[in-house]
């Protein structure tokens, strides 16, 4: 697949303080790429300096192989931007300002209206042409704003949080317009909707005071999802000392009732042997289960572990 995104060492001080360090990342044809990061983490920056519209202090962008800094009007042919607040100039018609957008970008006059028509199908907007943005819902000025962003037909499109303030109906709609684009085109979205990332995003990175904390596929990120920890609920009250001397097993952690948590290691499962023990020990196996962290679960322990939330 085409390298649509290069970021090398890419990093911004503001005076002494580093908001971003170091960061290194690749953005591929076909590939939605999920940006997380808590508030301060220097997500922010990074798109800004992905954009162009912020030097970096140290460090490299290329977008589909141009130098952002050497080059910067060849290499934002290639780049749209829709920011957390959609650029729109409400007293316009849709039509009116996709055309106004179209000249900005630099197509061809010639060009624009067929342009404007692709965006415009592509996100569904075609009912809505004539009618004028500030009178839109704010799920339709959204559309605007990403059909803006996707008039020049650019291989990457960049968006800061798309979906914030629409209702769940709009934000499905987004979701899927975003999947649709990404098969085309390589997206960064950035987003503090964690199911977003799960649901939209082919790929996952968390940025933590100013670092790369985690790039992982989503599917590599599932994987690691599934926590070492067995959910285990018998009929009669088991032995937690026995169940402790099984291969494996790290330590055993009571809960109501009789169930309890079996906690084990990377490399062995104890499943098998812990059914068997419950069995042939006549305490009546109920249920055994591992028990599945959630994607804000893995970030919580990220952040964590590099040094927790900033305030």
């Amino acid at each position: 697949m085409t390298v649509l995104v290069e970021a090398n060492h890419l990093s911004r001080y503001y005076g002494g303080h580093c908001a971003v360090d170091g960061v290194d990342f690749t953005l591929k044809q076909g590939e939605v790429l999920g940006f997380l990061g808590p508030n301060g983490a220097g997500k922010t920056t990074t798109m800004q300096m992905l954009c162009g519209n912020l030097a970096p202090s140290t460090g490299q962008v290329r977008i589909n192989g141009i130098d952002l800094l050497d080059r910067p009007k060849e290499a934002k042919r290639h780049l749209g931007y829709l920011p957390d607040t959609p650029p729109l100039y409400r007293e316009l018609t849709v039509n009116e300002f996709l055309a106004y957008c179209a000249e900005l970008h630099g197509v061809d006059k010639t060009s624009i209206p067929a342009a404007v028509k692709r965006a415009r199908e592509r996100c569904g907007l075609d009912e809505m042409q004539e009618r004028l943005i500030g009178n839109l819902s704010k799920g339709y000025q959204q559309r605007t704003g990403i059909a803006q962003a996707i008039l020049h037909n650019p291989k990457v499109i960049i968006l800061d949080e798309p979906t914030v303030g629409l209702d769940p109906l709009q934000i499905r709609e987004i979701r899927a317009l975003i999947r649709e684009l990404g098969r085309e085109h390589g997206i960064i979205l950035s987003t503090h909707i964690l199911t977003e990332v799960e649901e939209s995003c082919t790929h996952v990175q968390i940025i933590q005071q100013g670092r790369l904390i985690l790039r992982e596929t989503i599917a590599g990120l599932q994987r690691q999802m599934h926590s070492c920890t067995l959910e285990v609920t018998t009929r009669m009250p088991a032995d937690l000392k026995t169940l402790s001397a099984l291969p494996g097993v790290l330590s055993v952690e009571p809960l109501a009732g009789n169930r309890l948590y079996v906690h084990h290691g990377v490399d062995h499962n104890p499943a098998k042997q812990i059914a068997e023990l419950i069995v042939a020990s006549g305490w009546g196996l109920e249920e055994l289960a591992p028990v599945k962290k959630s994607l804000e679960d893995v970030f919580i322990q990220l952040t964590r572990e590099t040094g927790g939330l900033p305030g």
